[in-house]
């Protein structure tokens, strides 16, 4: 059975995460891994003048960046997040935009030599709806990157979660794990010629690890 995504219900979701998860005295920064300082960092992008992040949460990674003079656009469900990160990175020229993912990419016509995410829309979307509306939307030899934890083993296709534990009001969502050939095997199938997932280990050991996937057009 697919997941049954509400649109409404999740952006009620992650308003909730948006007040909690938002610091607006925090500084720029980008990481792939949930592990400060720890594996790649802008370098899986290529050398981009245009990026989208899908799902870009803080603005953090997107306003760094910006910072370094690249065109930099971001998405986000969350309206309450959209507005926290308009008003903290507007400095830097970052532009956010309010929007269910998939939403945006069939309506823009705009184009971009990397789209990435980091724990973000790629690990929220159904990846047979996802992946070719980015597809389109890269320049040639465009880089699409995303990082999230890997799959649990035997636990595939969506994944349901409920935020905040397992008492209160009732709001979740769904993410989607696979194996790295998987992922791989999806991104081919979407149009992208070249494609690799990996696990990148943890800094310590038995410590979950991180999946990064990296596909071209």
């Amino acid at each position: 059975m697919p997941a049954l995504h509400d649109i409404a219900a999740e952006t009620e979701l992650w308003d909730a995460y948006a007040e909690s998860a938002f610091k607006a005295d925090a500084e720029p920064v980008f990481h792939w891994t949930q592990y400060a300082g720890h594996g790649p960092g802008t370098e899986l992008l290529g050398d981009p003048s245009t990026v989208l992040e899908i799902g870009c949460g803080t603005g953090r990674a997107l306003a760094h960046l910006a910072q370094r003079g690249i065109k930099a656009t971001g998405v986000d469900l969350s309206p309450v997040m959209v507005a926290k990160t308009r008003d903290r990175w507007a400095e830097t020229g970052a532009q956010f935009v309010h929007g269910e993912v998939l939403d945006h990419l069939t309506d823009t016509t705009d184009t971009y030599d990397a789209i990435y995410s980091i724990f973000g829309a790629a690990w929220f979307s159904a990846p047979d709806k996802l992946f070719p509306l980015v597809h389109e939307r890269l320049t040639p030899g465009g880089t699409f990157v995303f990082s999230q934890p890997p799959a649990i083993p035997g636990a595939y296709g969506p994944q349901g979660m409920y935020k905040g534990g397992f008492a209160g009001k009732a709001m979740f969502t769904y993410r989607y794990s696979y194996k790295p050939q998987v992922w791989e095997r999806l991104l081919t199938r979407a149009g992208f010629h070249e494609a690799n997932a990996e696990v990148l280990d943890a800094p310590k050991a038995d410590h979950i690890g991180t999946l990064v996937v990296r596909a071209r057009r």
